[in-house]
């Protein structure tokens, strides 16, 4: 092997044309290179996440709330913090630590199991379970709450007004602590299916031949071989759905508010939106969540670097199927009844709802045999102009949020999990750092942030785009590292060995290796900019709402056909956009 080729291997290999032939850069060329790219990550990164949370940090420690032409560093005090400790907030992070734990299980629960049978099993109809994993991305959790707080009001919910109607008791309440872990638990699913079945699709059965060569019995393989592998993006999903519970502000105040449940993020909405305003309170609370989320994060950190999880090789990939025996159609049925309490009732809830001509119903029976169900509350809403612009702003706002947004956390998870430049884990660490914000807190930071910089994006769709990919780098991040993690870099080192350039390796090399989480995490992306409430609550203007805003005004002004009828629609479009994105992107997951 040549002095220069084994230059070009350990630089990562940069050529440059000197007349008619090529000569590697030079070591200081090279580490410049790296040093001036790892700062402009930073950067993005920096104005996308750092100065928003420093504008709330600034807010915690002073006794005035920081605005455009009104930003002091003086009058510091600690006494926001007094805040931190009271009853009240005491409560809440009770709650939420309650909501966040129970949901994360349900959540793991049903989409891990999904996840493993449409993967790697060969039960029956697996197409059809793998979109019953993904349905619930379709029902944004805000409309999923409104749905079950139709269906499951301790009085006028209408499975509860069904039972009265066929001579029983009222048996349901959606508006209680387990109520509300429930609809969290279920329509968080998703997130751990998607992260959870990219791995297993990765996964190298070899190892798991091997354990059957030497006896190991079928559900052995699952505990000590098949799962352990699969542990970053279990565990990656478990913190992931944990943060997002419990900062999850319209669940929960559309479900626990109502019935006196506070958890963090409604009662930091109640301290901003007290007379007079309570927004450097507000901000100290969120200030410690950050610091215990920050701490999960860095132990889960901790526990995979203990290990390697590397399966995908250059030996190539041999998916197998796992003969579930008599266990196939109970499979089925699970997944079906999940499909059918995620999808099929909310939906039929809302449809009601939007073609009754009342919204106070005594009889779901008796309104059916009366025929006063009609198509009237859809008309109106489809010829609204208002509704028209914000379908049109919401997709704009969402494909270019979740393109970007996966570029970035692509580029930004390869320099963690893949080089070893000085100072590279704190790009990690800035990535997670909106997931321990709360996104009503993080939409008040960008308010401020984009008001102060010197950019007329104010007011534009431009402003969305810069915030959705702020609030949703950690999922990103998440996505693309449990997939970089299992992709060994020997298969780019091999490409690079042979002449092509680092650039040109990770293109043509690890990209296509990664195609499967790529297009899940875009998926991802896109599923979470349509069903972005809370940021853009502190953006929009009347030129930039989005549909969310236009469902959650209707919710709080009472008028709850309207609502319903736009939530159908709503789900109708994020169904289209999820097809499409599977149709030139993530059709080969089904596989």
């Amino acid at each position: 092997m040549t002095n220069e080729t084994q230059t070009e291997m350990k630089t990562g290999v940069i050529r440059v044309r000197n007349g008619n032939q090529q000569r590697p850069a030079s070591p200081s060329q090279f580490r410049a290179k790296r040093v001036i790219g790892l700062a402009a990550l930073y950067g993005v990164l920096g104005i996308l996440i750092l100065m928003p949370v420093a504008l709330v940090l600034l807010s915690a420690f002073t006794s005035e709330t920081p605005r455009p032409g009104n930003i002091h560093l003086t009058n510091f005090t600690f006494d926001n913090f007094a805040t931190v400790f009271g009853a009240g907030a005491m409560r809440a992070a009770g709650n939420s630590v309650m909501v966040g734990a129970g949901a994360s299980i349900i959540a793991l629960l049903c989409g891990g199991f999904l996840a493993f049978v449409t993967a790697r099993t060969n039960v029956p109809g697996r197409k059809f379970l793998y979109f019953a994993g993904l349905m619930p991305m379709f029902l944004p959790s805000f409309v999923g709450a409104l749905a079950w707080g139709l269906l499951g009001g301790p009085n006028a919910g209408l499975l509860n007004i069904l039972a009265r109607d066929l001579g029983l008791s009222s048996w349901l309440n959606v508006y209680s602590l387990p109520g509300l872990i429930v609809v969290l638990g279920i329509y968080y699913a998703p997130y751990a299916f998607l992260l959870i079945h990219a791995s297993l699709s990765l996964m190298n059965p070899d190892l798991e031949e091997a354990a059957r060569v030497h006896g190991a019995k079928p559900h052995e393989i699952l505990r000590k071989v098949t799962f352990p592998l699969a542990t970053p993006a279990i565990l990656g999903s478990a913190i992931l759905i944990f943060t997002l519970t419990v900062e999850n502000f319209p669940v929960a105040q559309m479900l626990g508010s109502a019935s006196g449940i506070d958890t963090l993020p409604t009662y930091i909405f109640r301290l901003m939106n007290s007379a007079p305003s309570r927004g450097n309170e507000a901000a100290a609370v969120a200030i410690a969540l950050v610091v215990v989320v920050l701490v999960v994060t860095a132990v889960q950190r901790r526990v995979i670097s203990k290990r390697t999880f590397t399966t995908v090789s250059g030996k190539g990939l041999k998916p197998s199927k796992i003969d579930l025996g008599w266990f196939k159609i109970p499979a089925v049925v699970l997944g079906t009844f999940y499909f059918f309490i995620t999808a099929v009732l909310p939906l039929l809830a809302l449809l009601f709802v939007a073609m009754h001509d009342s919204p106070y119903i005594s009889s779901v029976l008796g309104s059916i045999s009366d025929g006063k169900l009609n198509f009237d509350a859809f008309l109106d809403v489809l010829v609204k102009p208002t509704v028209h612009k914000a379908t049109l702003n919401s997709v704009i706002v969402s494909v270019l949020a979740a393109l970007i947004g996966t570029l970035i956390a692509f580029i930004v998870s390869y320099v963690v999990n893949r080089t070893t430049i000085p100072g590279r884990a704190g790009l990690g660490y800035i990535s997670m750092i909106p997931l321990a914000v709360p996104a009503i807190v993080l939409g008040l930071g960008l308010l401020w942030t984009w008001l102060l910089i010197p950019l007329p994006v104010y007011g534009t769709l431009t402003v969305m785009v810069i915030a959705f990919m702020a609030a949703q780098m950690p999922q990103g991040f998440q996505g693309a590292s449990s997939g970089i993690l299992q992709i060994h870099a020997d298969l780019e080192d091999s490409a690079v060995m042979s002449g092509a350039n680092r650039v040109r390796a990770i293109w043509r090399i690890t990209v296509p290796l990664l195609r499967v989480p790529l297009a899940s995490t875009f998926l991802l992306l896109l599923m979470l900019s349509m069903r972005e409430l809370t940021v853009p609550l502190f953006l929009f203007t009347t030129d930039t709402r989005l549909l969310s805003i236009i469902i959650f005004d209707d919710y709080e002004n009472g008028i709850l056909q309207s609502s319903a009828a736009t939530s159908v629609l709503y789900c109708g479009l994020i169904f289209i956009l999820a097809w499409l994105a599977q149709r030139f992107g993530a059709k080969k997951t089904t596989a």
